[in-house]
């Protein structure tokens, strides 16, 4: 069968696509210490790049709902993985152009922050248009992907730092800018269904309206935000909170973060037909909770490693399952749909780690006041989830 008429080509691509996504969203993280050292860039200014990026990409998310169907699912995830390699590929050279360095920096990030924000708009309803079954399980298994390419990130750099060291950082840039760019020669040839006919999916005026939409997209600020807040700091909490290597500080942290996450993901897509998501997803929001106090106060390193551990194996299927419960109850929703939620998720994901790093800072760096205020974060979320159960079963989602 050719490449042109083979969906598990598209699938395939899709799911690099979401390593692309974590390679965007986890390199940088891994080397904010260095560039506050190199750079002479202040913890402030290193959390302000954590918010460049996903409020880009909540820009991006809220323009994309009005120009995709327009433009074209293909040239849009084309174009998204473009710019993800130019801004990967930047960051080895266009800091040391730009006096200062920092807005180099930011330049760079806004170049890959609009290729992630397509690429999360997009590969989900590339995926969920797929002529497959059991949606729910495919979608779970295509965001564990994304938990993947971020354990392959950390991993790959940590030996790449410890074969070539850290000064060598801007080499590891360039290849890993590589992984989008032969990405994008695959979607230009894979086959792409649109989610729903021309005309047919639901606007962002008929959305606006929808009570149940802006249930889900409270959610998906909290999953984002509950995701994110360890995710972008736990390499830096390692190293600077609990005074461990750095080697060690990834792997224990956003490492093993990753792992699990991606776990509790695969597993889910395994065992989807005999769990109940949203209570599945209401037991994660719990142990999330657990998790951040665990980080903020565990009495010894060892255990505060392990709350940022079990925050991935907690968070791990609070997005897709906000995807699946939402697109079951919204099947008209469409890319606008998408879109939109996934503007909702990246401004928890803008406001989560932005949180933590403004705490911390007025904190004088002390990261465990900023992980005790995140775990507000998913408690809040459970609130939500027991409305869409309660929704459930009285069925007022059936639309």
């Amino acid at each position: 069968m050719s490449l042109s008429s083979n969906y598990n080509c598209t699938l395939k691509a899709s799911y690099t696509g979401y390593v692309v996504q974590a390679i965007v969203n986890n390199f940088a993280p891994l080397l904010f210490l260095t560039f506050q050292g190199a750079f002479g860039i202040s913890l402030g200014r290193i959390t302000l790049l954590v918010t460049v990026n996903f409020g880009i990409q909540l820009l991006v998310d809220l323009l994309s709902a009005r120009f995709v169907d327009r433009i074209g699912y293909r040239t849009c995830i084309v174009a998204a993985h473009i710019f993800a390699a130019a801004g990967l590929a930047g960051l080895a050279f266009i800091p040391d152009l730009v006096p200062g360095h920092f807005a180099g920096l930011v330049v760079c990030v806004c170049l890959y922050a609009i290729g992630g924000g397509i690429i999360e708009v997009l590969i989900s309803p590339i995926v969920e248009a797929c002529p497959t079954g059991k949606k729910d399980a495919a979608m779970s298994l295509l965001h564990s992907f994304y938990c993947w390419g971020a354990v392959a990130v950390v991993l790959g750099s940590t030996l790449f730092f410890t074969v070539a060291g850290v000064g060598n950082w801007r080499i590891l840039a360039l290849l890993w800018a590589l992984v989008p760019a032969v990405n994008a020669l695959v979607f230009a040839r894979v086959p792409i269904l649109s989610l729903v006919e021309d005309g047919d999916g639901m606007g962002i005026r008929e959305l606006a309206g929808n009570r149940v939409f802006w249930l889900f997209a409270f959610i998906f600020v909290c999953a984002g935000a509950s995701e994110q807040a360890m995710s972008q700091w736990a390499s830096a909490f390692a190293e600077s909170g609990l005074k461990v290597s750095k080697t060690m500080g990834d792997l224990a942290g956003p490492c093993m973060f990753s792992v699990l996450m991606g776990l509790s993901r695969a597993l889910y897509a395994r065992y989807s037909e005999k769990i109940q998501l949203p209570v599945f997803m209401t037991i994660s929001a719990l142990l999330c909770v657990f998790s951040y106090l665990l980080a903020a106060y565990g009495p010894d390193p060892a255990l505060a490693l392990l709350g940022c551990s079990l925050c991935g194996l907690s968070v791990g299927i609070l997005w897709p399952g906000a995807f699946s419960l939402a697109s079951a109850s919204c099947p008209r929703g469409g890319t606008a749909m998408f879109a939109l939620l996934a503007l909702a998720g990246d401004l928890g994901c803008s406001a989560g780690p932005t949180l933590v790093g403004l705490v911390s800072g007025a904190a004088e760096g002390g990261m465990k006041a900023g992980l005790a205020v995140a775990a507000w974060i998913p408690a809040v979320l459970v609130l939500g989830l027991l409305r869409v159960m309660r929704g459930g079963r009285k069925k007022e989602y059936n639309q």
